[in-house]
C-alpha cells in the first residue's frame, strides 16, 4: 500500500499537477455532461405522472426542448472531453518517452551490459503509456463517475429511500470484491512488463543475429525460446483476465440480484399506491445512472492498475543514478592535452573478483600505448577506464594530472575518439554515420576525413557517392568499408585521445593497408591506445604492456621486448611463425 502511495504520489507531482489547468478544465466538462446526463431520467416523471395526465401539449414541448438540449450539452462536453484530454496524454507519452530516453543516455555502461536492448526499447515505448489514464479520460472518469453516482445516490434516497437501501448492499459488497481484486491485480500487471520486455528483448536479440541463426540452422531452437516467452506472457494475461472477469459477472449478478429486487419491491409499493408510476421509472433510470459508473470505475481501476503498474518500473528507471553526477563531477576539461596515467589501479565488475591488480603506467601526450595481451587479460577493461565507460574499484585514473572521476563526462568524451572491432554503424548513408559525432561539420571538414581515412577510395565507386544507404548496422559494407567510416568518423571528431579496439583484426590484406594509413592519419599528434592482436600493427608504439590475468608481466618498445625474450617475444615468435 505504501508503494501504491508513493507512485501516486510521484506521478501527480509529475504529470497531473503541472496540466492541472487542463485536467480541471476536463472535471468542469464531466461536470456539464454528468448533469446533463440526468436531466432525461429526472424529466420521466414529470412526463408520466404529471404532463401525460394533464395532457398538457405545451408542457411536452417545454419538457423535450429542455431533454434535447441537454442531450447537445452532453455531446458537445463529451466530444470536447475526450479531444481535450486524450490529446494531451497522448502529447504527454511522446514527452515521456523522450524524457526516459534522456534518462537512459545518461546511465552507466554497466547498466546497458546488465540490460537487454529489447527489454529497454519495450520500457521506453510501453511502460509510459500508461500516463494517458491518468492525464486522459481515465482518471476524470473516475471522479466524474463518483459525481454521477453520488448524484444519483441523494436523488434515489429522495424517491425511496427503503429501496435504495436494497440497492446499496449489493453495491457495497461489488465495492469490496473489487477493491480485493486490484490489489490482486496489481502485481500481475508489474510482472507482466517485466516479461513483456524480456520477450521483447529476446526478439530483438534474434532479429540482430540472423545471420548466425541461419548459419547454424537455429530457427527452430528461437522459435521454442520465443514460444516459452509468448507463453509465459500468455499465462500472466489470463491471470489478468480472469481476475477481471471474475470482477464483471460479480457486478452483473450482484447488479441483477437488486435490479430483480427493485422490480419486486416496486411494484409493491405501486399496489400500495406508495410508489407513482413515474417515480418508479425514474427510479429505476437513475439507479443505471448510479449503477453505470460503478461498473465503469472497476473497468478505469484495472487500467489505473496497469498504468500505475507500468510508472512503477518508469519511476524506479528514473531514480537511477546518473553517470555523470553532477555532485561528483565538477571539473571540465576543455583544452585537454592528452596525458593519461594510471595510478595503482584495481578492477572488479562485481566488487568480488578483481580482473585487473595495482595497474600504473604513464601513457605521455600524444604518444601510442599498445595493450597486448590473451583473451580475458584485463586489455578492454584498461581502455573501458580511459573512456570513464567503468571507474575503478581503487586507484586513479589522471587526465593532464585530474582525477578522472572528478571530470564533466560532456567535456572529456568530447575530445575522445573511438574505433572498435566491430563499430556500430546507423541504418542510413555513409555521410550521415561520417557526420554522426558532428553533424554541423562544414564540407571541407567532412571531405577532410573521408580523405584521411581514404573512404573516397571505395565511395568513389558507389553510384550514390557518400549518399549510399548503407543498411541496418552497414550490412551492405565490408568489413574494411565499415572500419574505414568508422575511422573517418573519428578523424571528423577531431579528438586528443584515441582507443583502437583491435581495428584491424579479421581483415584482408588491402583492407588492413588502407586501414594502417588511415589509423596513421588519426593517430599523429593524439594520446592513443591500441588494442591488438596482431603484433605487426603496433611495432612502433611508443610503449607496449603485456597484460596477463589483470598485471602488466612486462612494458617497452617493441625491441627492448623482443631483447627481453619473455612473453612478447613468444608471442611474436608464435605469431610470425604463422
Amino acid at each position: 500500500m505504501n508503494k501504491n502511495k508513493v507512485s501516486f504520489r510521484w506521478a501527480f507531482k509529475e504529470f497531473i499537477w503541472p496540466r492541472r489547468k487542463i485536467v480541471f478544465l476536463g472535471l468542469f466538462l464531466i461536470i456539464i455532461r454528468s448533469l446533463s446526463g440526468l436531466v432525461l431520467p429526472y424529466s420521466s416523471k414529470n412526463l408520466i405522472d404529471e404532463v401525460i395526465p394533464s395532457k398538457d401539449t405545451n408542457a411536452l414541448t417545454l419538457l423535450l426542448i429542455v431533454v434535447c438540449s441537454a442531450l447537445v450539452f452532453q455531446s458537445i462536453s463529451a466530444f470536447s472531453l475526450t479531444r481535450l484530454l486524450s490529446v494531451e496524454a497522448q502529447h504527454l507519452i511522446s514527452l515521456l518517452r523522450a524524457k526516459v530516453q534522456q534518462k537512459l543516455l545518461t546511465l552507466p555502461i554497466s547498466f546497458f551490459d546488465n540490460n537487454k536492448s529489447g527489454a529497454l526499447v519495450s520500457r521506453i515505448m510501453t511502460d509510459v503509456e500508461g500516463v494517458r489514464n491518468l492525464v486522459g479520460t481515465g482518471l476524470v472518469q473516475l471522479i466524474g463517475g463518483s459525481l454521477t453516482a453520488v448524484i444519483s445516490l441523494i436523488v434515489l434516497i429522495k424517491i425511496n429511500a427503503l429501496m435504495t437501501v436494497f440497492v446499496l448492499v449489493p453495491v457495497i459488497i461489488f465495492a469490496f470484491i473489487a477493491l480485493k481484486a486490484f490489489g490482486y491485480i496489481r502485481p500481475i500487471f508489474r510482472a507482466r512488463g517485466k516479461i513483456n520486455a524480456e520477450v521483447t528483448g529476446r526478439l530483438t536479440e534474434t532479429l540482430n543475429g540472423i545471420r548466425v541463426i541461419k548459419g547454424f540452422n537455429a530457427e527452430q531452437q528461437e522459435l521454442l525460446v520465443f514460444e516459452r516467452g509468448v507463453d509465459k506472457l500468455f499465462q500472466n494475461v489470463k491471470k489478468s483476465l480472469t481476475a477481471t472477469a471474475f470482477m464483471t459477472s460479480a457486478a452483473t449478478l450482484l447488479i441483477g440480484l437488486a435490479s430483480a429486487g427493485i422490480m419486486g419491491i416496486g411494484g409493491y409499493f405501486i399496489m400500495n399506491d406508495t410508489l407513482t408510476y413515474g417515480q418508479f421509472v425514474s427510479f429505476t433510470l437513475f439507479l443505471g445512472f448510479m449503477i453505470a459508473p460503478i461498473v465503469q470505475m472497476s473497468n478505469i481501476g484495472s487500467q489505473l492498475t496497469e498504468a500505475f503498474a507500468g510508472l512503477d518500473r518508469t519511476q524506479e528507471l528514473m531514480g537511477l543514478q546518473e553517470e555523470n553526477n553532477p555532485k561528483e563531477r565538477v571539473l571540465k576539461l576543455d583544452n585537454l592535452k592528452g596525458e593519461v596515467i594510471f595510478k595503482d589501479i584495481s578492477f572488479s565488475y562485481d566488487n568480488k573478483t578483481e580482473v585487473l591488480h595495482n595497474i600504473s603506467f604513464i601513457a605521455q601526450q600524444g604518444s601510442v600505448i599498445a595493450l597486448v595481451g590473451s583473451s580475458g587479460s584485463g586489455k578492454t577493461t584498461i581502455a573501458s577506464l580511459v573512456t570513464a565507460f567503468l571507474k575503478p574499484t581503487s586507484g586513479k585514473v589522471l587526465i593532464d594530472g585530474v582525477d578522472l572521476s572528478k571530470v564533466n563526462l560532456q567535456s572529456f568524451r568530447s575530445q575522445l575518439g573511438v574505433v572498435l572491432q566491430d563499430d556500430f554503424l546507423y541504418e542510413g548513408t555513409i555521410r550521415e554515420n561520417i557526420l554522426f559525432p558532428r553533424p554541423s561539420a562544414t564540407k571541407k571538414e567532412l571531405i577532410a576525413a573521408v580523405n584521411g581515412a581514404y573512404v573516397n577510395e571505395f565511395t568513389d565507386r558507389f553510384e550514390d557517392g557518400l549518399e549510399t544507404v548503407i543498411g541496418e548496422r552497414g550490412v551492405k559494407l565490408s568489413g574494411g568499408q565499415k572500419q574505414r567510416i568508422s575511422i573517418a568518423r573519428a578523424l571528423l571528431a577531431n579528438p586528443k585521445i584515441v582507443i583502437l579496439d583491435e581495428a584491424t583484426s579479421n581483415l584482408d590484406t588491402e583492407s588492413e593497408s588502407y586501414i594502417q594509413k588511415s589509423l596513421t592519419v588519426l593517430m599523429q599528434n593524439r594520446t592513443t591506445f591500441v588494442i591488438a592482436h596482431r603484433l605487426s600493427t603496433i611495432q612502433k608504439a611508443d610503449q607496449i604492456l603485456i597484460i596477463e590475468d589483470g598485471i602488466i608481466v612486462e612494458r617497452g618498445r617493441h625491441n627492448e621486448l623482443l631483447s627481453a625474450k619473455g612473453r612478447y617475444y613468444e608471442l611474436h615468435k608464435y605469431q610470425t611463425r604463422l
